[in-house]
C-alpha cells in the first residue's frame, strides 16, 4: 500500500451522508438509539449503582455522544489533531466508566473508538487509535481469549469494510457530480452551438439581401443627385423593395426551419429554382430524411449559390444535382456561364466562406471554382 493511502483521509462524499439510502439513515440512527438505550438501561441497574451514581453514568453516556458527534463533525472537515484529541476524550471516559464498574459502557466505547477511528481517520492515525481500543476491550473482556481474539479481527475488519463502503461511496458522488457537471457544461455547449447556428442563419439569409438594397438605394441616391428621370430612380427603388420583400420571406423560412418545421428538400429545390429560368433539378439515389443541420446546409448552399448565379452570370443556365448516396448526400450546382449582373460588385465575399464553414463543420467540404463553360459549386456532406 502507498504512502499516500496511509495519510490520505477519506474523501468527504465518503463522511457525509450524501448519497445514502433513506432505509440506511434510519438503520444507523435506529442502531445509535439502541445502543444509547441499552447502555442507560445498563448504567441505572447496575446492582451497586444508587442514584446519584446512576445519574453520573447517565451523564457519562451523554458526553460521550456528544464527543462522538463532534469527532464526526472533525472528522468531515478533516482536522486531524482536534479528532484524536475527541477520541482522547471518549477513551478517558471508557477508563472512568472501568474504573467505577460500568465495565458495558467501556467495552462499546473502546469498541466504538478503534472501528469508528479505521473508518474515517488516515490509515497512519486510525492503526494505533484502533489498536488502543481493540487492546482495552481485550484485556478487560471476560470472554475466553478464542472468543475475544475473534472479536477484535471481526471488529477490525468491520471498521476497515465500513471504510471500503464510505469510499465506494463517496466515489459514486463523485462521479454523479462529474457526471452532472458534463451535463450542464454540455448543455452550456448545445446553447452555444445553437446560437452560433441561428448566427449561420441569419447571415445566409439576410447578408446579401440587405447589400444587394444597399446597392439599388445607392444607385437611386447617384441617380437622384444627377437628376435623372423617374421611372428610372422607381425601377431602383423597386427593386430594392423587392429584394427587401424577398429577405423577409426567407427570413420566415429560416425561422420555420429553426423550429423544425422542414418541408421535404427535393420539394425546397423544386419551389427553389420554379422562379429562375432555365434552372432545373435533379435527383439520383434513394431520397430519404436527413437530419436537420445537413439538410439546413444544402438548403443555404443551394440558395447561395443560385444568387451568385443572378449576380455574376446573367441568362446562364442552372442545373442542381442532389445525389443521396449510403454515407452522404451531395449537391452539385452548375451554370453555363453568362453576362455579370447589375449585382455583380456587391457582397463582401462571405457566401462561398459561410458555405464552406456550414460543410467543415458538419464534417463535409465544399468546393467551388470555375469549369470549362461557368461556375461550379460541390458540396458534400456525411449522413
Amino acid at each position: 500500500m502507498s504512502e499516500n493511502a496511509w495519510t490520505r483521509w477519506p474523501s468527504r462524499e465518503a463522511l457525509g451522508r450524501a448519497g445514502a439510502t433513506r432505509p440506511r439513515r434510519l438503520l444507523n440512527w435506529a442502531i445509535r438509539v439502541v445502543v444509547i438505550g441499552l447502555l442507560l438501561w445498563g448504567a441505572y441497574n447496575q446492582k451497586h449503582a444508587g442514584i446519584w451514581t446512576g445519574l453520573a453514568a447517565a451523564a457519562g453516556v451523554v458526553a460521550a455522544g456528544f464527543l462522538a458527534w463532534a469527532f464526526f463533525r472533525t472528522t468531515y472537515q478533516h482536522r486531524l489533531v482536534p479528532s484524536l484529541l475527541l477520541l482522547a476524550a471518549l477513551m478517558g471516559i471508557a477508563v472512568a466508566a472501568e474504573a467505577t464498574g460500568f465495565r458495558a459502557l467501556a467495552l462499546v466505547l473502546w469498541c466504538g473508538c478503534g472501528i469508528t477511528a479505521l473508518e474515517r481517520l488516515p490509515l497512519a492515525a486510525a492503526a494505533p487509535v484502533t489498536s488502543a481500543g481493540l487492546a482495552a476491550y481485550s484485556a478487560f473482556n471476560n470472554d475466553v481469549w478464542l472468543t475475544t481474539a475473534a472479536s477484535v479481527v471481526g471488529m477490525a475488519l468491520a471498521g476497515y469494510v465500513l471504510r471500503l463502503d464510505a469510499e465506494a461511496r463517496g466515489n459514486a458522488q463523485r462521479l454523479l457530480a462529474q457526471e452532472r457537471a458534463a451535463r450542464v457544461a454540455e448543455a452550456e455547449s448545445a446553447a452555444l452551438a445553437e446560437r452560433a447556428r441561428i448566427a449561420r442563419e441569419i447571415h445566409d439569409v439576410l447578408a446579401h439581401s440587405l447589400s444587394a438594397q444597399l446597392v439599388h438605394l445607392e444607385a437611386a441616391r447617384l441617380l437622384i443627385e444627377r437628376g435623372a428621370d423617374r421611372e428610372r430612380i422607381l425601377e431602383r427603388v423597386v427593386a430594392a423593395r423587392g429584394m427587401a420583400r424577398d429577405g423577409l420571406a426567407e427570413t420566415r423560412q429560416a425561422l420555420s426551419a429553426l423550429r423544425g418545421e422542414l418541408t421535404p428538400l427535393e420539394d425546397f429545390l423544386g419551389e427553389l429554382v420554379s422562379g429562375a429560368e432555365g434552372a432545373a433539378v435533379t435527383v439520383t439515389g434513394e431520397a430519404r430524411p436527413l437530419p436537420a443541420e445537413a439538410s439546413q446546409a444544402v438548403r443555404r448552399v443551394a440558395q447561395e449559390a443560385l444568387t451568385n448565379v443572378r449576380k455574376h452570370a446573367q441568362g446562364a443556365t442552372v442545373d442542381l444535382r442532389l445525389d443521396y448516396s449510403e454515407h452522404q448526400v451531395t449537391l452539385n450546382v452548375r451554370d453555363s456561364g453568362g453576362r455579370p449582373g447589375d449585382l455583380t460588385g456587391s457582397g463582401g465575399g462571405y457566401g462561398l466562406l459561410g458555405m464552406r464553414e456550414r460543410a467543415e463543420l458538419l464534417g463535409g467540404s465544399l468546393d467551388a471554382g470555375p469549369d470549362e463553360e461557368g461556375f461550379v459549386v460541390t458540396l458534400k456532406v456525411p449522413v
